[in-house]
């Protein structure tokens, strides 16, 4: 692709306790950038921060894409009217969106392992950007800022992968109706190459959230084929509107290198 720019792109904090879901907007941004003149350099990344933020809506990811694009302009706009689209403002979210041109510096990275473990407010994401040359966006009071830049300057030392589904809109809300032994089967079958899917003690399903979001079911694993091998498994009469798979910091180790010591 001739006269084309690398951009990064990086989001966070669109949902609320009360509707949608940041990775669904990822979902929403693929779909639109496939039918532009865009180039995926990689997966989209999942990037899970400190869990325990105080104010965080449930498992405290950001996501961030890297593409190649001859019209970096166009491509902007058309994801800032996205965020705006499917960010649950209305009801508390605060979305952060940021734009790179280029390779990222590695000293983003700093900024991204502070995230994993410290609190980082929105005033040092913003000096941050300004001082870095981060073209950002936000609404609301902008915490979304600083997992948005933490995703784009994250490091995957390693990374495990997530498919994730989604539901059609008519669904949001309902009931989720999945057969527990379909997903225990799953992971008899799939196992090592997928994690954390059952609970055989408490006989409980781990891969459906509980709340009002857009997700159905998110499957954890080490491998593309397994993770859609495992979807033919799984057993369910709502038909899904589509699935996205990122690259994720779950299941790495990467919270645990940092210790606070307790006097």
């Amino acid at each position: 692709m001739t006269d084309s720019h690398i951009l990064n792109i990086g989001f966070d904090d669109t949902d609320s306790p009360k509707g949608m879901c940041t990775t669904f907007l990822a979902y929403k941004i693929v779909d639109v950038l496939k039918k532009q003149e865009t180039e995926f350099l990689d997966f989209p990344k999942l990037v899970r921060f400190n869990p325990n933020i105080p104010w965080k809506t449930r498992g405290n990811g950001a996501v961030s894409m890297k593409i190649r694009t001859k019209n970096p302009s166009k491509i902007k706009g058309k994801i800032k009217h996205l965020v705006k689209k499917y960010s649950d403002i209305n009801n508390g979210a605060n979305p952060g969106l940021v734009f790179y041109e280029n390779e990222i510096p590695k000293h983003f990275t700093k900024f991204s392992k502070l995230a994993l473990w410290q609190l980082i407010n929105r005033n040092q994401a913003k000096k941050f950007a300004r001082k870095n040359n981060i073209e950002f966006f936000y609404k609301g009071n902008g915490q979304g800022l600083v997992g948005a830049i933490g995703a784009i300057g994250y490091d995957f030392k390693d990374h495990t992968l997530e498919l994730l589904s989604y539901r059609k809109n008519s669904k949001f809300g309902k009931d989720r109706k999945l057969s527990a032994t379909s997903v225990k089967t799953m992971q008899e079958k799939t196992q090592p190459n997928t994690f954390n899917s059952f609970d055989n003690k408490k006989n409980r399903v781990l891969i459906t959230p509980h709340g009002p979001d857009p997700v159905f079911y998110g499957i954890r694993g080490e491998n593309i084929d397994t993770l859609l091998h495992a979807t033919k498994i799984l057993k369910t009469d709502e038909k899904l509107a589509g699935h996205l798979i990122f690259k994720s910091n779950q299941g790495t180790g990467d919270h645990l290198e940092n210790e606070f010591n307790v006097t």
